[in-house]
């Protein structure tokens, strides 16, 4: 009966790329067990693979690496030696090894010939005996950091032996790569006469180095030099190299990779491969995404496919190419990247209708991400960006960018809002910084707005344009109800065709008189003139006019039209997706809108949970699933308070809800007081044909390891609509 074997690796790095991740289920998908150690938690680790802490094998936050290389193969040469001879029997195999059948040695000694010649051994697959002396000469071969290795070169030995007598010995990290891995293991496999151990080539290595892009071409390439020998296969992590500059870090479609990963059911999207050599791809910016939502992402200059097809295939975004000049001109006419970038996107299971090329001014609209890799600030003129930061960016956007020394981008970009830096690459002689960028408060059309104001007040309303930007218009219809809603100026102006502020159709529809309060910016309205209009409109009796007033809002408007209700007692509040206050003291864990938290939340118009106990009812529609959004929902703890949950549809409910065709009806309810608990679930019984909404029900069941009940539901789903998420996920499911 063959010898079952465990095998063990190490990862240092931060998440998987698919190249891991299809390395990994290959011995899960053999059943051959397999334990991963790591020091960091990883969060895209393949179900089956078996996790322990690294401390375990060494206790250490010293993690040497080649220095000229910038790698840990060097820590993971000197890991590997200590989990042989802390587990007896364990084979260690790199993370960049494929098993191609399991592993049923009956020796302890495993490891492979990596050159026709049968001398040099490499030990990407390495096993031997806990007790073996050459375990044991090796261990304390590597206790030694400054040694000199009697099988490198003797003009390179001589140089350490100089380099010690003046008293700066070599160490480790500065010395040839190989000199704790390939190189040592050869040497005491011929000091001790272990040659006859050495499995042969084809066993490991039927690939050799100098021949690794054949993993970058047809299965027929591959596959006739595979044998029966053939247990593991190391698929060179050097490839990561030509995959990101050649493939978008992805596999080349029909390659043997390509192969692979539709065997074992990885999706390379979700994982490209992120850097190499140095460099980082596009696919690496994944990794500086926290959201829980993004619902559109935006490429100015073609450079972010990898990270755009990333951002579809977890999010279920849309992508938008936007079809520019290097002038920042719109065209009709189709620039060279857009054809080759739609296809890439197509050929990686993004629907058509997903992509949409922008050609037109007038169709720029805020997206929740904006790259502009390789284009305005690196190759083209950094002021032509003018029009998408102005457009295509709102207050929780983010845009990533290259910038060349010497473009003039920093001090450009600084008029527009904040950057960090993430890495900087040298391209052409010239440094070239990538940064993540965060819009400031928008500004808005002051000017515009009062014209646009004005003409809506007519003769019988009013308008009053406050300090920065921040304004009050009232709009005379209905004395029997008033509603009061918050807008942002920027968003009025600039993002809506009609230019009206939130919710003004709707209002108008209903006969109801209105009072539009807007905001200069992403400022909460904690502006001092705004606190003295609601006190002014208090005590003059405006809201008493009126049998009844609503103050409604959302997100930041929520929070104002819960934090202002005190100027009308008795009313009532429809808040969708609040926040309670921005206050950092009260809010530790909230982590965005940076923008505000140097803001003052105090006083009678500040903590919102607190301050709207005046209304007669506090209506909050959330998604409990929002931790933020969940965390401010129970912040609200009053009598008065009606919580609607609106569970998986995220914090842009009021989108979902929109999208789903029962928006109008629960808002209507809610402002005219005739909506109730039964009646609002009743109707959000349509999220379960809601595309969204079953996506994120599936995944939540597999992430709770839920898979008979998530096949299940994934069945019923691809039955009622082409969910390509939920398909994606099915794939590896299917028993």
């Amino acid at each position: 009966m063959a010898r079952k074997r465990e095998v063990g690796t190490l990862w240092i790095g931060g998440p998987l790329s698919w190249m891991e991740q299809l390395c990994l289920k290959s011995y899960v998908d053999q059943g051959q067990k397999i334990t991963l150690f790591s020091y960091e938690d990883i969060p895209n680790v393949p179900e089956g693979v078996i996790r322990r802490d690294g401390r375990e094998i060494i206790d250490t936050d010293d993690f040497i690496k080649y220095e000229k290389k910038d790698s840990f193969a060097l820590f993971a040469d000197w890991f590997r030696l200590h989990m042989i001879h802390q587990n007896p029997g364990m084979i260690w195999i790199d993370t960049d090894v494929y098993c191609y059948r399991p592993m049923e040695y009956d020796s302890d000694y495993v490891f492979g010939f990596e050159l026709p010649g049968e001398y040099r051994v490499n030990n990407a697959v390495l096993g031997l005996p806990a007790d073996s002396e050459i375990l044991a000469q090796m261990l304390d071969f590597t206790e030694d950091r400054f040694s000199i290795a009697p099988f490198l070169p003797k003009k390179k030995q001589r140089e350490m032996e100089k380099a010690r007598a003046a008293g700066k010995p070599m160490h480790v990290s500065e010395q040839p790569w190989g000199v704790w891995g390939p190189m040592m293991v050869t040497h005491y496999v011929h000091k001790l006469g272990l040659q006859k151990h050495v499995q042969p080539i084809d066993a490991f290595y039927p690939i050799t180095f100098r021949e690794r892009t054949k993993f970058l071409r047809p299965t027929e390439t591959v596959q006739p030099l595979l044998t029966e020998n053939t247990t593991a296969l190391h698929l060179w992590a050097s490839n990561k190299k030509q995959l990101g500059n050649m493939h978008h870090g992805l596999p080349p479609k029909g390659s043997y990779f390509d192969f692979l990963v539709k065997e074992h059911g990885i999706n390379p999207a979700l994982a490209p491969i992120k850097a190499r050599g140095g460099k980082a791809y596009d696919g690496a910016l994944i990794d500086e995404i926290a959201a829980e939502s993004i619902d559109s992402v935006a490429d100015l200059s073609g450079g972010a496919r990898s990270f755009l097809l990333a951002l579809h295939h977890k999010y279920d975004c849309d992508i938008k190419l936007i079809n520019t000049n290097p002038r920042g001109e719109l065209q009709a006419e189709d620039q060279d990247w857009i054809a080759p970038y739609s296809k890439f996107l197509t050929d990686n299971e993004v629907d058509p209708e997903r992509i949409e090329v922008v050609r037109d001014a007038k169709r720029l609209r805020p997206v929740d991400v904006l790259c502009n890799l390789e284009g305005f600030g690196d190759k083209f003129k950094v002021r032509f960006l003018t029009p998408f930061l102005e457009h295509c960016l709102h207050s929780d956007s983010v845009m990533f960018s290259d910038v060349k020394k010497g473009s003039g981008a920093f001090p450009f970009l600084r008029d527009f809002g904040s950057n960090e830096q993430i890495s900087t690459n040298e391209v052409e002689g010239k440094p070239v910084t990538r940064i993540r960028f965060t819009p400031a408060p928008p500004k808005g059309d002051a000017a515009g707005w009062d014209q646009v104001a004005r003409r809506l007040a007519g003769s019988e309303g009013w308008y009053r344009p406050g300090t920065n930007g921040h304004s009050f218009l009232y709009m005379p219809r209905d004395k029997d109800t008033l509603v009061v809603t918050f807008d942002n100026l920027d968003i009025t102006m600039n993002k809506r065709d009609d230019r009206r502020p939130w919710g003004y159709s709707f209002i108008e529809q209903q006969g109801w008189s209105m009072l539009g309060v807007l905001a200069g910016g992403w400022t909460w309205y904690r502006e001092p003139w705004v606190y003295e209009q609601f006190d002014e409109l208090k005590k003059s009796g405006f809201f008493k006019g009126f049998k009844r007033v609503v103050f409604y809002g959302a997100s930041m408007g929520g929070y104002a039209a819960a934090a202002f209700s005190p100027a009308a007692p008795g009313c009532d509040v429809v808040a969708i997706s609040p926040q309670s206050t921005v206050d950092k003291k009260l809010v530790p864990w909230e982590s965005r809108y940076k923008v505000v938290w140097d803001r003052d939340f105090s006083g009678k118009y500040g903590d919102a949970a607190k301050v709207s106990k005046f209304a007669r009812r506090v209506t909050i529609l959330y998604d409990p699933y929002e931790p933020l959004d969940a965390g401010h929902a129970d912040r609200f703890t009053g009598k008065n308070v009606v919580k609607l949950r609106a569970p998986l549809l995220g914090h842009r409910l009021g989108s979902s809800l929109n999208q789903m065709g029962i928006l109008s009806p629960i808002i209507l309810g809610a402002l005219d007081g005739s909506l109730e608990p039964a009646e609002y679930y009743r109707l959000l019984k349509a999220r379960k044909s809601f595309p969204r909404y079953q996506r994120e029900l599936f995944e939540r069941a597999v992430k709770k390891g839920h898979r008979k009940l998530a096949y299940g539901l994934g069945r019923h789903i691809l039955q009622q609509n082409p969910n390509r998420a939920v398909r994606l996920g099915m794939k590896e499911l299917e028993p």
